[in-house]
């Protein structure tokens, strides 16, 4: 996109029009919009209260789970006031800076998930394939690294588009029909060349998103080979559940991604509502259900969140 007739005049406030062809419905679209972000924070703060106060639960399967729960909270609290503020009041006034620490703050949290899904997979791997170096493997000292070199790898990575968009004049239209800013969504309306800033973008994109795609990809294979070696078939069906939450999840985090890009791609002659409706599900539908998910499926988890509830136990 190369548009040189700008007249140096830079827009420094966009209006974020919510859900374009159903602003009508705003109210009643808002309700599953709030209901999922209080599930998301009720859901992953607890799930963080009780892996960190729980000494039982100080494994590194749970860690890398509290470090997923946190990028939940992140990720849900970067899109949803904001879209709920232009349901409720069409409060959809944003500033050009707040719009680039919005796009900044969820791009790089979409990036520290999908790094920390990575790892889980590995730590599956390890658990399952060597089992008995399980915890010399995966110290606490290791997890803490890991987790580190995830959330700078993320933030480092983001951290150019910054400048790629401060760097532009936006003197085109200031009308962005989202609920939230995203990078390309928002350098289109420059008056700049922007091609270093689709090439960064897709860059981002192969050199981490696909990547770590294939790596867990990879693992599970590797994890499947030696799960379908073990000769007991309690054993197998054991190490088979211990995975299950994790692949759930994974195919909830990319699921309504990979099925959002192709419709972006293929899709020219769908709605732009319906673009609008699957990119918030990507930032709905983790967040809300990850600890859903691993509450049904672990039963760790179970046995610590029951007694919250006075549940008893059998």
């Amino acid at each position: 996109m190369i548009t040189l007739n700008h007249t140096g005049v830079s827009h420094t406030v966009f209006h974020l029009l919510g859900i374009p062809g159903l602003e009508d419905q705003h109210m009643w679209i808002s309700i599953p919009f709030f209901i999922s972000y209080v599930i998301a924070l009720l859901g992953n703060s607890l799930l963080i209260f009780i892996i960190l106060t729980k000494r039982s639960l100080h494994e590194p399967m749970y860690l890398f789970l509290c470090m997923l729960a946190g990028a939940d909270l992140v990720l849900s609290t970067c899109t949803v006031p904001q879209a709920l503020a232009i349901f409720w009041f069409r409060a959809g006034d944003i500033s050009l800076d707040r719009c680039i620490t919005q796009l900044f703050f969820i791009h790089s949290t979409f990036m520290s998930e999908s790094g920390i899904l990575l790892v889980m997979a590995f730590d599956r791997y390890i658990a399952i394939c060597y089992p008995l170096r399980y915890t010399t493997i995966l110290t606490h000292t290791l997890i803490g690294k890991i987790g580190v070199i995830t959330f700078l790898r993320s933030y480092c990575t983001i951290f150019p588009v910054v400048f790629l968009l401060k760097r532009l004049t936006f003197c085109q239209n200031n009308i962005i029909p989202h609920t939230y800013c995203e990078h390309i969504g928002l350098a289109k309306y420059a008056c700049n060349d922007i091609r270093v800033n689709i090439w960064y973008g897709f860059c981002i994109l192969m050199l981490t998103g696909v990547i770590d795609v294939l790596l867990i990809f990879v693992s599970y294979v590797l994890i499947l080979c030696a799960v379908f070696r073990i000769p007991s078939q309690d054993a197998r069906h054991k190490a088979l559940n211990t995975c299950g939450s994790h692949i759930c999840v994974i195919i909830l985090f990319y699921g309504p991604g990979i099925f959002a890009l192709l419709t972006q791609r293929f899709g020219r002659h769908i709605p732009p509502h319906i673009h609008i409706l699957l990119a918030n599900v990507c930032m709905l539908a983790p967040p809300m259900l990850n600890p859903i998910i691993y509450g049904i499926k672990t039963k760790q988890i179970q046995e610590q969140v029951a007694p919250l509830f006075f549940i008893k136990q059998k």
